[in-house]
């Protein structure tokens, strides 16, 4: 969603470079009209061309960026862990406590920080990561003095 919002913006930018690109080519036109004397063959007149030129190109390429963050760009989403609802039938409310503080942080967590988080001591929150570990809805992995905690896809 957020890509689509950029990319609209980006062309609106772009729309207001093209505007700022007519109303200046329109400008320098009229002030070579009035001074310059030689006529088509001027070389003021192949500067407007020139400047011209790289303004819609500039414009061109600002509108395919736009465009390519509205309908082509895909956001990167985190898959949200899947633990099957027999699972999550079988947990008591201390349980899905735990299990929920989990999935709340992407399914990576200190057991340090769930202690924390939850209000449990740090018996309890062990014992009831051994029953999660038992069930294989986490795992758990040595981080110096903690464990850090990853649910199970």
């Amino acid at each position: 969603m957020r890509n689509r919002i950029v990319g609209t913006v980006i062309v609106g930018i772009a729309v207001l470079i093209g505007f700022i690109i007519f109303s200046f080519n329109r400008a320098l036109t009229n002030i070579v009209n009035t001074s310059c004397e030689h006529g088509p063959s001027c070389p003021m007149w192949g500067t407007i061309d020139f400047q011209t030129n790289v303004g819609i190109a500039i414009m061109a390429f600002v509108v395919i960026v736009g465009l390519y963050l509205i309908f082509f760009s895909r956001e990167k989403t985190e898959p949200k862990p899947e633990v099957s609802k027999k699972i999550l039938a079988s947990l008591d409310s201390d349980e899905k406590l735990v299990f929920e503080k989990i999935v709340e942080v992407q399914g990576t967590i200190f057991q340090s920080d769930l202690v924390e988080k939850t209000g449990f001591s740090k018996v309890k929150v062990t014992r009831i990561l051994d029953k999660l570990e038992g069930r294989g809805v986490i795992e758990r992995m040595r981080r110096g003095m903690t464990n850090v905690v990853i649910l199970k896809r």
